[in-house]
């Protein structure tokens, strides 16, 4: 692979950008992906991330890894039905992936696709879905060696465990029975062959067996709907989960109820947990109505949807996939408080 790009191809090492994304690029680079100059990079981004993407790219310029750099609305209308071509093909060659974007509604699909090459092939992929200024200056910049090493002592201690409860002073009181046949993992940000990752990184999840009881989100909700409707700290949205189906979502804010509803009947599985996480990034300190970052803030998330089962082993499957944050979680392990109105109560 060649630094070459395509005739007509916007030129990411071209363009300026915000010299404060440099440190959050450089974390990516260096730090998350540990990316060598031998190794094949495929960079995926829009034009709404071209400033961010550009930083990417001057690092890895500096570092003389070879890439090729996709703007997906020279290749494809959006929002995107399959992944084009191109980018499949690139990944196909490559050894590390950037995905660098900002989502919109009903573009699931493609990015399972570009999902499915990356866990084939064991791509380092990092996963930078509606990334923008504010996360590049904080979730970015966060000491991931910490944070995994947090991750890690709390993923040893739930994979020993049967069940997990939390609950919150807003009203949230839900317990996880844990599938012992399912796997937990750990994306802290250090991102390996094994798991592709989110960035910034900075928790840890599996497919419970089963959640029951309540949630109320007063922090955000994944997926197109967060850029919609942002922090939910106003007009929180109370759901509750029965044989980890969803089984009923009330809010004040009528639309946000209605549309989460929706997404979550899609499909026969919609409205199924799939995950069940605990956010480990301890240099986040509030939730800031980004679902990139505030699922990684300190306390739980669950998604309903897409179990991830190529990694959690579950055996079953969903087309959609939609986040809940809340905060401010008490959190037990067993019989074991792990977390108290939402700081963690073991060293990282």
């Amino acid at each position: 692979m060649s630094t070459s790009v395509r005739p007509n191809h916007i030129h990411l090492n071209q363009l300026p950008f915000d010299p404060e994304f440099a440190p959050g690029a450089r974390n990516a680079v260096h730090v998350c992906l540990r990316i060598q100059p031998s190794e094949c990079v495929c960079v995926i981004t829009d034009e709404a991330t071209l400033e961010i993407a550009a930083a990417i790219v001057a690092e890895l310029e500096k570092l003389g890894a070879p890439y090729h750099a996709w703007v997906m609305e020279e290749l494809a209308d959006r929002p995107l039905r399959d992944l084009p071509r191109e980018i499949l093909e690139d990944l196909e060659q490559s050894q590390v992936s950037i995905f660098a974007v900002q989502a919109q509604r009903n573009e699931l699909r493609s990015r399972i696709q570009m999902t499915d090459v990356v866990n084939r092939r064991k791509i380092r992929h990092a996963h930078m879905v509606n990334i923008n200024r504010q996360i590049m200056l904080e979730g970015m910049r966060a000491d991931f060696q910490r944070v995994d090493r947090l991750s890690q002592k709390v993923v040893e201690m739930v994979r020993k465990a049967s069940k997990i409860r939390a609950n919150t002073a807003a009203g949230t009181d839900l317990t996880a029975d844990l599938n012992p046949n399912y796997k937990w993992l750990k994306t802290s940000g250090i991102i390996s062959p094994e798991k592709w990752g989110n960035l910034p990184g900075g928790e840890i999840f599996t497919t419970p067996g089963e959640v029951n009881g309540t949630f109320v989100i007063d922090g955000v909700v994944g997926d197109y709907l967060c850029a919609k409707f942002g922090s939910l700290r106003e007009t929180p949205l109370t759901i509750r989960m029965k044989g980890n189906r969803l089984t009923e979502a009330h809010s004040e804010n009528r639309e946000l109820e209605d549309d989460f509803w929706k997404y979550t009947h899609t499909d026969a599985n919609s409205d199924r947990v799939g995950e069940f996480a605990i956010g480990t990034n301890i240099d986040l300190k509030e939730v800031i109505g980004q679902i990139l970052q505030d699922e990684k803030y300190p306390g739980v998330h669950i998604a309903f949807g897409n179990p991830y089962g190529a990694h959690t082993g579950a055996d079953w499957d969903s087309t959609t996939h939609i986040d809940v944050v809340g905060r401010k979680f008490n959190i037990w392990v067993d019989d074991q408080q792990i977390m108290r109105e939402g700081r963690f109560l073991v060293e990282a």
